[in-house]
């Protein structure tokens, strides 16, 4: 513990921010990464609901049955339209309405992977002036500023570490936001296709109707 308050104190009280610093990293990262997983549950749920649904009463009783989420913002705002175009529209304004709840949090993880690493340069430079002090002292000898510049660089790891651990859990739960938005995507196409899209024939099954016709005719 000593140790500890002789480095805190080396770096002008620099690394007394750096714990708080990986808490305030680690909560976030943690509350976000629990929220997208959930939303990732519901979507795929919601997905696999609308797999085999056609009509809008089906699609509504798929509605009824949803969890709250984005997604179900998107297929509710897909369900209130009267056309393919109003569709489409209503549900980009959905998602656009819906990124922001998304992306909430995550500017914390950013700004802390970009200021962990400053604060930990700070606090060296602090300690470095405070090391080369003591080569004013003549009974000091050279060598003995080299285990005050070892202290010093001690800040700049810690400052490094976090940095490192930050960008991680922004990358991930980064990848985990556009998964969520990929399912709104297909929410929103998957849904105006069951709504205002007549679904494409196979060639054996247009082969077959073209036979009937020539039969009847």
């Amino acid at each position: 513990m000593n140790v500890l308050l002789h480095l805190a104190a080396v770096s002008g009280g620099i690394l007394y921010l750096m714990p708080l610093l990986l808490l305030v990293v680690l909560f976030v990262a943690l509350e976000r990464g629990w929220a997208l997983a959930l939303l990732l549950r519901r979507g795929d749920a919601l997905l696999r609901d609308l797999q085999d649904t056609r009509g809008r009463e089906a699609l509504g009783r798929a509605l009824a049955k949803a969890s709250s989420g984005p997604q179900r913002a998107v297929l509710t705002a897909v369900l209130g339209s009267h056309d393919l175009n109003s569709g489409e529209a209503y549900a980009e304004e959905a998602m656009l309405a819906q990124a922001p709840v998304l992306d909430r949090g995550l500017w914390i993880l950013d700004t802390a992977v970009t200021l962990a690493p400053l604060l930990g340069l700070l606090g060296t430079i602090i300690g470095m002036f405070n090391a080369f002090q003591i080569l004013g002292n003549p009974d000091t000898a050279p060598t003995a500023i080299t285990g005050h510049v070892a202290e010093a660089l001690v800040a700049t790891a810690t400052g490094l570490a976090i940095a490192i651990i930050g960008l991680v859990f922004f990358n991930g739960l980064n990848q985990r936001v556009r998964l969520v938005l990929h399912q709104m995507e297909r929410i929103k196409v998957g849904t105006l296709n069951r709504l205002y899209r007549q679904p494409v024939s196979a060639p054996g099954e247009a082969s077959v109707s073209l036979l009937v016709r020539r039969g009847e005719s």
